[in-house]
């Protein structure tokens, strides 16, 4: 028998191409418990999401528009640096404080905004009324 040690041979890893997206979206969600921010491509394929509950923040505090700017920033540094992000195209929906602040926080992370949008449901016809009270 032949007992020589065979040396396994190491395969070399390729590197990850970087992911090239030029212009994509941002959708903004905000209510008045949270903020949610998502950055997506053309196509709606998510690239990367964050909230001001991700950011650390709790109980009423997550509702602010500064929890809504910390989340956006998080979300726009991390979009820019992995994907090359540039331009994006906002809808924004729900009445929450962070609406304007999440738009905003994009100029510290030198992304420029082509269009806003509002997306916010309009109810045409609404709920049911309460009955009449009777005194």
């Amino acid at each position: 028998m032949n007992d020589t040690l065979v040396k396994p041979t190491r395969t070399t890893k390729k590197k990850k191409q970087k992911k090239s997206i030029p212009a994509g979206r941002m959708y903004i969600q905000a209510t008045f418990n949270n903020t949610i921010v998502t950055f997506t491509d053309k196509n709606g394929n998510v690239l990367t999401a964050s909230s001001s509950g991700a950011c650390g923040f709790r109980g009423s505090k997550k509702g602010t528009a500064y929890a809504a700017q910390v989340a956006a920033e998080k979300a726009g540094s991390e979009v820019s640096s992995q994907y090359g992000l540039k331009k994006v195209d906002v809808f924004v929906s729900g009445i929450g404080l962070g609406r304007d602040a999440a738009v905003r926080a994009l100029g510290s992370v030198n992304i420029s905004v082509d269009s806003i949008k509002d997306t916010t449901g309009v109810p045409h016809g609404g709920c049911r009324p309460r009955k009449a009270r009777r005194v």
